[in-house]
């Protein structure tokens, strides 16, 4: 599975709203659980703390966009094992 970059815009599996992807590798503390993506709603953003929507790869329906790509962006993604996503 490729690893999307941040600012990606996705739609998850069940869902009618779409959200961007702001965070990778990010992990729920209280039940102790690693997601591979941390997004917000789109085109609203960040509100707040309780409008953060924690998810894996798999639960990715579709791509609308994919995020802004470089050289430094492709060097990081390609230092993140591929097998921590899921």
């Amino acid at each position: 599975m490729k690893i999307l970059p941040i600012g990606s815009v996705v739609l998850l599996k069940g869902a009618n709203k779409k959200l961007m992807i702001y965070g990778l590798k990010q992990e729920d503390i209280e039940a102790k659980v690693t997601y591979d993506y941390v997004g917000c709603l789109f085109p609203e953003g960040n509100i707040d703390a309780n409008s953060n929507y924690l998810f894996n790869g798999v639960d990715i329906e579709k791509v609308y966009f994919v995020g802004y790509m470089d050289e430094e962006q492709e060097k990081f993604l390609e230092s993140i094992p591929s097998q921590l996503f899921r």
